[in-house]
């Protein structure tokens, strides 16, 4: 029996008719976009929230999602822009967004990982792209985040480093010593003056100040 939702889609009714009567005018390879294909991209996306970063195989501690780290990304990807003043936000934000929407498809490589396992990237990217009608510009913020040459392709590994910093940072607060390499080796690969010194502000900073330093009073009311 078809559902009620289906036969309203069918029919054009609302609230399904202003979704079709919006997607109508998108063309991607002569081919009109439809609905299922936004959809399996809004499905595929969540795979993202249920694929562990691997890097925490060998640190030791913790675990994070692929998804989480893309959030934090895109807020640091925001604030480095707007310090940096000239670099164009909105761009440096997608980037971050994007980043790391390939492993949806192959996991998270870890860098003992890559010694070993080959990625075909461009690939993945080029068969979901096409399903979408924004995946040229997917296609084209990844290609630029890869090249790593443009103002805000530099901002957005900065901000990947970052947020990878930052949580090393915890773990080594927590009394894991092995994240003192690891934050050696991260900031190594910082690309910019503004990176650079936010990493040097984030190792200086304990994890917990936010939210305990100056606050004492906050822990003796009754």
């Amino acid at each position: 029996m078809q559902s009620r939702s289906a036969a309203l889609l069918e029919a054009g009714t609302e609230p399904f008719g202003k979704v079709r009567a919006v997607l109508r005018p998108y063309q991607h390879k002569r081919k009109e976009v439809t609905l299922k294909k936004i959809v399996n991209f809004f499905f595929e996306l969540g795979m993202l929230k249920k694929t562990p970063r691997s890097g925490f195989q060998f640190l030791g501690s913790g675990r994070e999602s692929v998804a989480e780290h893309a959030f934090r990304v895109a807020v640091i990807g925001f604030t480095l822009a707007r310090l940096d003043g000239a670099a164009d936000e909105c761009r440096v934000v997608r980037m971050c967004l994007f980043h790391d929407l390939p492993e949806s498809r192959t996991g998270d490589l870890n860098y003992v990982n890559k010694q070993y396992v080959q990625v075909r990237e461009d690939q993945v990217v080029r068969d979901l792209a096409r399903t979408l009608p924004f995946g040229g510009e997917i296609e084209e913020l990844l290609s630029e985040f890869r090249e790593g040459k443009s103002r805000e392709s530099l901002l957005a590994h900065d901000s990947d480093q970052l947020d990878l910093i930052l949580e090393l940072k915890e773990h080594l607060d927590l009394g894991n010593r092995y994240a003192t390499q690891w934050i050696h080796f991260a900031r190594q690969r910082l690309k910019t003056d503004l990176g650079r010194q936010l990493a040097s502000e984030i190792t200086e900073t304990d994890s917990t100040a936010w939210w305990f330093e100056g606050r004492d009073h906050w822990w003796t009311i009754d």
